[in-house]
């Protein structure tokens, strides 16, 4: 066959020679991009994987490593899984025979004051404007000994105390001047409570503090802030704001689902890096699942059922959801697999220069991880994670690997 056809034959063979180039060509391009890796950062964890699974570059893809915020990736993977994007976040309101109202937190991340704004509207139109006679904060649904790995060693604002029920992610947004106190927003009316934090704790000017010192302030200020919208939609309280339970047997006279999808709240996590956000996330799956109070146990357990089931529980081990503890630690190939399954997300993290990442940054630790376009190999699914203080660095081996590869 081959003698009786020696065009065809010769036809393989180039084509057999220009396959063979490609491969030469293709092997000496990912020599040259690890080589310039290796250059860069010797001995720091890098994984650049195809949409086959093919490793690109692969150097130390083993080792475990601290995440810092790239945490926030595995945490929104697993609460799609365990949530479903439409997951709304509630919170219950019921209200006695002596129209003494009681509010039950369900642990939303997102009740700004937008949001109260539609709350109380909606509110007051179901219970009318004859005035309450007091308003019972029931935070339960949280234990008031709840601790986070982390959030006690940091002052940052948007790392303040998770709560069964907090407002404006747990923090006061004013202005001080001398002894007096106003809100630095239109929206948020100000309130006793906020005032003597701020002039306790605040700067002098405008600035945002974290209800981070005992888990009843934050509750305290959720009753007064709620209690100030209810005002501004008509309605009227005589009566004094307190912390309690839920009699028994009344029943919810208004449920509040939170007009942000789980999907949004996501997005708005990943992209702002909220710590206190993604930790109430991360304790909503464990109380979904396996009942309330939430604890950081039962989320464990849930996250850590649902990655043993990818292969992954002893590649990714977390402390908590937002990666604020350096007691988190993944590794390269474990959080490429993660990728892998969250790619139909990728528009949740921040956009750049042809790609889609996520950063992390602690003192000492630089991350980077996400889905990057390149030439030769379409999207690829990338790890970096740096031991140093070089924020530059990492974006630079992006660079690299897009152009090169």
């Amino acid at each position: 066959m081959m003698a009786r056809n020696p065009s065809m034959m010769r036809r393989y063979i180039e084509a057999a020679i220009f396959s063979g180039a490609l491969v030469l060509l293709s092997a000496q391009a990912h020599g040259d991009v690890r080589k310039k890796v290796a250059a860069l950062v010797p001995s720091d964890p890098v994984l650049v994987v195809d949409q086959k699974g093919n490793e690109l570059v692969s150097q130390n893809a083993a080792s475990s490593f601290v995440p810092a915020s790239v945490a926030k990736i595995v945490t929104a993977a697993l609460a799609v899984d365990v949530l479903g994007e439409d997951h709304r976040f509630e919170t219950r309101f019921y209200l006695d025979g002596n129209r003494v109202l009681y509010i039950r937190g369900g642990g939303d991340p997102f009740l700004i004051s937008e949001e109260l704004a539609k709350l109380a509207a909606a509110l007051v139109a179901t219970i009318g404007k004859q005035p309450l006679r007091g308003i019972v904060v029931d935070a339960s649904y949280y234990p008031a000994d709840l601790k986070i790995p982390g959030i006690e060693q940091t002052g940052e604002a948007y790392d303040a105390l998770n709560s069964a029920l907090a407002v404006n992610f747990n923090t006061i947004y004013a202005m001080r001047k001398g002894k007096v106190v106003r809100s630095a927003e239109e929206q948020t009316p100000i309130t006793p409570l906020a005032i003597s934090q701020f002039l306790a704790r605040g700067p002098n000017g405008r600035g945002r503090i974290s209800l981070a010192q005992e888990p009843g302030v934050g509750v305290q200020y959720a009753g007064e802030l709620i209690a100030a919208f209810i005002e501004r939609a008509g309605g009227g309280i005589n009566g004094k704001i307190s912390l309690g339970t839920i009699p028994s047997g009344l029943e919810p006279v208004y449920v509040h689902r939170q007009s942000r999808s789980l999907w949004i709240i996501l997005s708005e996590m990943l992209r702002g890096s909220n710590n206190y956000v993604a930790n109430q996330v991360f304790l909503e799956m464990g109380g979904r699942q396996l009942g309330g109070p939430v604890s950081l146990e039962k989320s464990l357990r849930v996250a850590n059922a649902r990655l043993g089931k990818l292969g992954l529980d002893k590649s990714i081990q977390l402390e908590e959801g937002s990666g604020i503890s350096r007691g988190n630690r993944l590794t390269a190939r474990g959080l490429v697999e993660v990728l892998s399954k969250f790619e139909p997300h990728a528009a949740l993290l921040r956009k750049g220069d042809g790609a889609y990442f996520k950063t992390g940054t602690f003192s000492g630790v630089r991350t980077l991880a996400g889905y990057a376009d390149t030439s030769k190999h379409g999207r690829v699914r990338f790890v970096i994670a740096l031991r140093g203080n070089d924020t530059a660095l990492r974006f630079k081996l992006l660079n690299i690997i897009q152009s090169e590869l």
